[in-house]
């Protein structure tokens, strides 16, 4: 998918909503268990009931590798089940030296024909290439994520010439070379709004993938003004507060209103915007 493409959803829809399919076999509807499977079921009725609502799934990878290949088997359905025109989030944080990144980049982008993937950069360049390689597909690059623990390293400062300047700022202002505003977004959790501006002003017209906004505590008000730019330029995130918002019979339902009351947000504050 294109910039272009993914802008005129973003109209289009009045929605900048990602809703991440982090589906766990633990919380999903009991009555879904006895089907064959049951993980894909669930999802199925997800997407059903609010792909109108939102332009972006992200799966997220990890709860689908650890059931091995009927996990794997439950993913490819789920992403083939997707509408055309909807952007696909591979959560998968990847990132290794060149040859294995050639094979990972394969494997979400031609085995699974994700649109993009969410790498983790700390190996640097030769890590990130393999998937800059792709036409029409996006490397999602982490900037400073949600998580309590990111203070560990991605808020710690890096002295250089003589000025401290925190880790995330030096890795988003070196990852934007490797490639443009048109292949690459950066990360920035929703629980750190404060630093959406500061972000901004390194990359002003990328898109920025936004986790944590729903059962993390982000706000969708702070983020939307700290972050949007005159194209919205953000994907916002939730998964547990729209995965879950039911648990019976009628879940998809209750996921749909849970989205239809974001997107609704999202729309009035889209008018600053677009």
């Amino acid at each position: 998918m294109t910039k272009e493409e993914l802008v005129n959803q973003i109209r289009k829809k009045r929605s900048y909503l990602c809703i991440g399919l982090d589906t766990d076999i633990d919380k999903i509807p009991k009555h879904l268990l006895d089907l064959e499977d049951p993980i894909f079921e669930f999802n199925k009725a997800i997407i059903e009931a609010t792909h109108d609502l939102c332009v972006a799934y992200k799966p997220n990878i990890a709860f689908y590798e650890c059931m091995g290949a009927k996990g794997w088997d439950s993913l490819q359905k789920t992403v083939a089940h997707i509408p055309d025109g909807i952007f696909t989030i591979a959560d998968a944080k990847r990132g290794d030296i060149g040859n294995s990144s050639k094979y990972y980049a394969q494997t979400f982008f031609e085995t699974y024909d994700f649109d993009s993937v969410t790498l983790a950069p700390y190996m640097g360049r030769d890590s990130i290439d393999p998937f800059l390689s792709y036409n029409n597909k996006w490397a999602i690059i982490l900037g400073v994520t949600s998580n309590e623990s990111a203070a560990d390293f991605q808020l710690s400062e890096v002295n250089k010439n003589g000025a401290g300047r925190p880790l995330y700022k030096e890795v988003i202002e070196k990852a934007k070379t490797w490639g443009t505003d048109q292949n690459t977004m950066f990360v920035t959790g929703a629980t750190r709004p404060e630093l959406l501006k500061e972000i901004r002003e390194i990359v002003p017209h990328h898109f920025l993938l936004v986790p944590g906004v729903g059962s993390q505590g982000g706000d969708l008000t702070e983020v939307s003004e700290a972050g949007f730019n005159s194209e919205c330029g953000l994907l916002v995130n939730s998964s547990r507060a729209i995965l879950y918002a039911g648990n019976g019979e009628d879940f998809a339902e209750k996921a749909r209103e849970a989205a239809r009351g974001v997107q609704h947000q999202m729309d009035g504050l889209l008018s600053s915007s677009l």
